[in-house]
This record gives structure tokens, C-alpha cells and sequence, in this order.
């Protein structure tokens, strides 16, 4: 297991209104988005990173515009869309 460590000024955390934990939590949860958007991992690791079920991690992902679909074309849509 990684320990990283980053300076956030305390005037900074009363200004949002979040504690250490819950900006600890959340820098965990952009990192999982940003793991997921490159797809350098997949869904259920990402999640488990960000602390959260799968299907609390796609919405979240949602809240960021990206999407858990990806097609290479048009075409691999239009046949994934007749095979649903």
C-alpha cells in the first residue's frame, strides 16, 4: 500500500467546509476518474479505490461526463445497439 502526502493550507479546508478525511477521500475518488478515463483500470478497481459500490462510481463517473460505454466507430454502436 502507497501513503502519499499532500499540503492543502488548513485556511483552505475551512473555506470549503471539509475536513482532512473527506479531501483525502475525494483526491482518491478524481485519481479513480482520471485511472478510469485513461483506462488504465477497470471498473470494479477504480471504484473500490474511490471507496464506493460500482454503481455509486458510475454515477459519480457521470458527474464528470465520462461514460462506461466506449466504441471504436459509429458502426460497433449501431451493432452493440441491435444486439441490446
Amino acid at each position: 500500500m502507497c501513503t502519499l502526502a499532500i499540503k492543502i493550507p488548513d485556511e483552505v479546508l475551512l473555506n470549503v467546509h471539509k475536513t482532512q478525511t473527506e479531501v483525502a477521500l475525494y483526491m482518491k475518488q478524481l485519481y479513480a476518474v482520471d485511472l478510469y478515463k485513461k483506462k488504465q483500470v477497470s471498473l470494479g478497481y477504480c471504484a473500490a479505490l474511490a471507496e464506493m459500490s460500482k454503481e455509486e462510481f458510475i454515477h459519480f463517473l457521470a458527474e464528470f461526463e465520462v461514460s462506461i460505454f466506449s466504441f471504436d466507430d459509429d458502426e460497433e454502436f449501431e451493432t452493440e445497439l441491435k444486439n441490446a
